[in-house]
């Protein structure tokens, strides 16, 4: 339903009117209750959808939960982005924290100091915002919805977005962390046979490497060794939440035409020695922020190294998604692109050295590879030849190298000291860059301040 019907002229036919969600609640035996203890929607359906929001604060245990929050969701789906986004930038605000309740239970805590003092104390501080939110997941596909609900939200650019809006989505991420525990979810291989409308969403949500049409798809999930695993919800059964799709090789490839090309020779798994993750993908953009890539990769480790247990190497074939912005403050947008030997030089440089927000890696990428314990093991030149890996790294991309015995180690060295762990090669790589831009007078990486990608 678009969002014109929602304000449906008077002189349109009854019948018409009464596909309005709001009718359709009000003319219902729920709506007769509400209208007989004073809740009366809007006709307007910003305003609905707050009068809906108040009804669910307010009537806990009252009125039928569920209903009250399927109905809430049919009117905030049929209406249009605008009238969504205002509603979730007003709707916080609109109920503050219950400062009297709350200096009642301090009271009663710094009398008592009991667990019930304890009890009261916690339930006059939760928030209006994260209860509705919990009301809202009664409905049927509930979290499902509240994800469409939180996407709408982080399409509102940050610049204009009030302190309530924030202050709404870090709610709803609080309780998508809780609700997506990674020992709640389910790790599924994704194979030809798969339900076609799963295998559909595969190649919507392709992010790294595009998918193009069935054929593709089939040459990644169907040969004997390539692989393809997701995390899914147990409301969102073929709905994946993240995906990653693995190689089976015998050596660490340098390109990424060695995995994907049309043409290529398919091997037995008991001949490959490494498993490639090379391309992982989230897949709902309303769970941004809530940490699944590296509970995938370990899980999926798990499982290789348990069905193929001769599998030596667990390594990525990853973008820099970063370096050809950085390349271009360092050397300045004109400078002629670099040949092969210096662009792995200079992209060992940028991985190891350029650093953003927490003194961490400044390249997204390189930041969750590294961040999950991983070492930076190979620098490859023309290893995507892709537009999009021409525009954004040059064609270079490189392997991060997970040896379960340093992942803690080398996630120690990152976080607390800042240190990229890095095979003897990079380092080198890193080295050379190093006395090169000395010997030219060039800047060195370090001084970069590249901003933290979102």
């Amino acid at each position: 339903m678009n969002a014109s019907r929602t304000r449906i002229p008077t002189e349109q036919t009854a019948s018409t009117r009464r596909r309005n969600p709001l009718d359709l609640l009000m003319n219902s035996g729920l709506g007769k209750l509400l209208r007989g203890i004073g809740v009366a929607p809007r006709r307007d359906s910003g305003e609905s959808l707050l009068d809906l929001a108040d009804a669910l604060l307010s009537l806990r245990g009252r009125a039928s939960g569920p209903a009250l929050a399927s109905a809430f969701f049919d009117l905030y789906e049929a209406a249009d982005l605008a009238t969504r986004q205002d509603f979730l930038a007003r709707v916080h605000d609109l109920h503050p924290a219950d400062a009297k309740a709350i200096d009642k239970a301090i009271a009663k805590w710094n009398d008592k100091r009991d667990e019930a003092a304890a009890l009261a104390l916690n339930a006059a501080t939760e928030s209006p915002g994260a209860r509705l939110i919990n009301q809202l997941n009664l409905a049927p596909q509930g979290t499902q919805r509240l994800i469409g609900m939180r996407k709408d939200l982080l399409a509102i650019p940050k610049a204009s977005a009030p302190a309530g809006l924030t202050a709404l989505d870090k709610e709803l991420e609080s309780a998508f962390t809780a609700w997506f525990n990674a020992g709640f979810l389910e790790l599924r291989r994704i194979a030809w046979d798969s339900p076609a409308a799963l295998l559909e969403r595969i190649i919507r949500y392709e992010a790294v490497h595009e998918i193009h049409g069935w054929d593709d798809l089939r040459r990644r999930v169907e040969p004997i060794d390539r692989r393809c695993y997701g995390f899914f919800h147990p409301q969102m059964r073929d709905d994946p939440l993240i995906f990653v799709e693995v190689a089976l090789t015998p050596q660490l490839p340098g390109g990424i035409h060695q995995i994907i090309a049309e043409e290529r020779e398919t091997i037995d798994p008991r001949e490959a020695s490494c498993a490639i993750f090379y391309s992982i993908s989230n897949c709902q953009v309303g769970l941004k922020g809530i940490p699944f890539g590296n509970h995938l990769i370990k899980r999926v480790v798990g499982l290789l190294k348990e069905e193929l247990p001769h599998l030596k190497t667990f390594a990525t074939l990853s973008p820099v998604p970063g370096f050809a912005k950085w390349l271009a403050k360092e050397q300045g947008p004109d400078t002629k692109v670099p040949g092969a030997r210096d662009l792995r030089q200079l992209a060992a440089r940028y991985l190891v050295t350029a650093k953003g927000r927490g003194n961490q890696p400044a390249d997204p990428v390189a930041r969750f590879h590294l961040g999950n314990g991983a070492r930076l093991e190979a620098v490859h030149a023309n290893a995507d030849l892709s537009p999009n890996g021409q525009k954004q790294s040059y064609g270079v991309m490189v392997n991060y190298l997970y040896d379960l015995d340093d992942i803690e180690a080398n996630f120690f060295a990152l976080t607390e000291l800042g240190t990229v762990a890095t095979s003897k090669t990079v380092q080198a790589l890193v080295e050379d860059s190093e006395a090169g831009g000395k010997k030219g007078g060039g800047k060195k990486s370090g001084s970069a301040k590249e901003p933290v990608p979102a």
